[in-house]
């Protein structure tokens, strides 16, 4: 018997890009799926389109809130998912159509598998390969190296508590992932282009400031200081090791004004750094 998968499908303001989404979703050479498509309290005209294709094709699913941000319409949308494994998808990105074949007979052959992502490329203001890091845990404690569009198992979302809605500002995904690995499992990236990320002028994550970000990771660093911990060490650890860095740095500066100094005085008759003769 084949595996179900649903496709959760949050929209807010994007309802311009919603019909390449869902055309995306339909192209799939997997079948056994539905798509949820959330609208997250949107003023546009994304209830027009979401119930056009909800008429026309009855896998498609359509679900309205209020604007709560999209940790609340993702979870909003897996609540009532009937799917044993999720694909996030948001209204203004694509997937390739093996996407959904290539993951679920990934997942069918390891089962220590927790997530499944694939290689991707950026379209729109943007275009081109988009090279990812490869994964590791480390990696992903430090920055968040798998996009959101990533297949997992139900079950480990509900394990969680599903995403943080408390990060509606965002990087929401990036927790999400810590989350669900930080116990154990393994991640797999399919050698297939099967994600397409739209790039724009304007955006959630380019509009994020310096001071929004140190409050992201300021709450992360709270929410997981175990598993940081575990990765890379003791808050004291952390410091000493940034003190030998800057002494390192530092002494290699002076080395280098130094010997500029000594070129600059045989060639030029003056010294560049007056406190390196």
């Amino acid at each position: 018997m084949k595996v179900f998968i649903s496709i959760i499908v949050p929209c807010y303001n994007q309802a311009q890009f919603l019909d390449e989404a869902l055309q995306s979703v339909l192209a799939q050479t997997y079948t056994n799926w539905e798509c949820i498509i959330v609208n997250d309290g949107s003023p546009d005209n994304t209830e027009e389109i979401a119930l056009a294709w909800c008429y026309k094709y009855k896998r498609f699913k359509y679900i309205k809130t209020k604007n709560k941000g999209v940790s609340h319409a993702r979870n909003t949308g897996i609540e009532s998912a009937i799917g044993e494994y999720i694909l996030p998808l948001d209204a203004d990105d694509k997937i390739g159509a093996q996407y959904l074949e290539l993951a679920i007979e990934a997942f069918k052959t390891d089962d220590s598998l927790k997530v499944v992502y694939c290689e991707a490329e950026k379209f729109g203001d943007e275009i081109g390969y988009w090279n990812l890091e490869p994964y590791s845990f480390k990696k992903l404690c430090h920055r968040n190296v798998i996009f959101c569009t990533a297949l997992f198992k139900k079950r480990d979302w509900i394990f969680v508590g599903g995403y943080d809605e408390s990060m509606y500002l965002g990087w929401e995904d990036w927790d999400f992932w810590i989350s669900i690995l930080k116990n154990g499992g393994t991640v797999k990236r399919l050698s297939y282009i099967g994600f397409y990320y739209r790039i724009k002028k304007e955006s959630r994550s380019k509009n994020l400031n310096k001071n929004t970000e140190e409050k992201i990771y300021k709450y992360l660093s709270l929410k997981h200081v175990e598993v940081l911990l575990n990765q890379f060490g003791s808050f004291h650890k952390l410091k000493n090791e940034i003190e030998i860095i800057n002494y390192r740095y530092s002494k290699s500066l002076k080395s280098r004004k130094f010997a500029i100094n000594i070129f600059c005085k045989n060639f030029f008759g003056i010294y560049m750094f007056k406190n390196f003769r």
